[in-house]
Formats: C-alpha cells, structure tokens, sequence
C-alpha cells in the first residue's frame, strides 16, 4: 500500500514521523531513481517507512508505482524478451564466417614405423595445416592418434599419444596457441580396416594394408574474417 500526499503533507508527516521515531533520521528528503518511483528514502537508500509499514511518496513526480517492498499484494510484471535490432547486430558479425578445417594425415608420413619422431615430410605437412591457419582465429584445435593392432593395446595407446604430442609441440613452435589444441591417443581401438581386410602374421604385406589405421586426424574450429 502506498500514501500519495501533497508536498506540504509529505513534510508534516515525514517531520511527525521522526518526531515520534517511527522512522530513520532522513539526512534529506530525495527521490530515488523511477524504477523506484519518487518514494523518499534515507541516507542508505532505503525506502522510509512509517510505523505501520508504509512507504512515503515524496509528494513530487508521478504516484509511485507498487513494489515489492510497499505493496503486499504486488504482481511482478512479465517481462517481454526483445530480440536487438537487426542493425545493432550486424555491425558484430559482418565479415565474421564460422571456418572449420579437417585433416587426416598418414602417420607413416609423419613419422617412421613404430616412432613418434616426426619426419621431415611430416613437418612439411604441418606446415601446410599452419598456413591455412593464416586467416582463422582457431578456437580449438584436435589432434587425435590411432595405431594399427600390432603391439600390445597399452602400447599402442602410448604410441598414439606419444605421437600426438609431437603434433602438438610442432604446432605451438610455428606460433599456435598451445591452450587451443588438445590431444587425445585412441590407440588401435578405432581402425578404418575392417577384420578380415589384412590377414596374417607381421610382415611387410600386412603392415603396408594397415596403413589407414596408422593415422593422426586434425580438426579446426573456429572463425574467418575477412581482410
């Protein structure tokens, strides 16, 4: 419930109010912001109220609107989302292209059999992913490693880890954010041959037809601006 009262009734009942103590002492009588709607407040902002519980309208402005705090039967107003202008938004996104970049590399390019140092001719191939890097703001990139089945599984799974992190600590040395690529070693759990496709012991036949499963796959995400 709010008291509306002209400006003289406001200054009687506020100068009343503070002689019998029902209210704070007011440094002064203000407004506060319209939100709040012209109720007069003391020297922490707080709305003052009478003995009763009552709000006291300054007696300038606008009736005060009901609130929370001085209406007990107050209904909050639905808010109604409004989407931005559409010129307000195209400022943000011109120019900006959403860029995605995938890449699956021969692991017996980048590396000789069963090792995780990179070979000249891999280096060459992260140099090419680098350059198409040259206009995109990466916001992550993943390097996943796969082995072929032979060795044991831990092993495998080493390995492909191992060889990622040699992706990774190439990456970053020509100038990529080490925060923006991750790495992740699959092992030999994710082979594109099928089983049946490469029978036979070890030999050079069957490790030349698991040559797919030997692979280090690079995905890039991010944003292309246009120059």
């Amino acid at each position: 419930m709010t008291n509306s009262l002209s400006k003289t009734q406001a200054c009687l009942a506020v100068s009343c109010a503070l002689a019998l103590g029902l209210v704070p002492a007011l440094s002064r009588a203000e407004t506060i912001n319209p939100a709040e709607a012209n109720f007069v407040t003391d020297q922490r902002g707080a709305v003052a109220k009478s003995g009763f519980g009552l709000c006291w309208h300054s007696g300038y402005g606008p009736t005060p609107v009901s609130t929370a705090e001085c209406d007990p039967n107050f209904v909050a107003p639905k808010l109604v989302k409004q989407d931005p202008p559409a010129a307000a938004v195209a400022p943000l996104i011109a120019g900006v292209k959403p860029a995605a970049e995938r890449l699956t590399l021969d692991a017996d390019m980048l590396f000789d059999f069963d090792r995780a140092t990179l070979r000249p001719a891999g280096q060459t191939a992260l140099d090419g992913f680098v350059d198409r890097l040259k206009d995109i703001s990466p916001e992550m990139i993943m390097a996943v490693g796969h082995a072929d089945r032979f060795g044991t599984a831990d092993y495998n799974q080493r390995l492909s880890e191992e060889r990622v992190g040699s992706v990774k600590t190439y990456l970053v040395g020509r100038g990529v954010d080490g925060s923006r690529v991750h790495t992740e070693g699959k092992g030999e759990s994710q082979p594109i041959t099928k089983a049946g496709d490469c029978v036979g012991a070890k030999s050079a036949k069957v490790i030349a037809c698991l040559q797919p499963d030997r692979r280090v796959e690079i995905q890039m995400v991010g944003t292309r601006v246009a120059r």
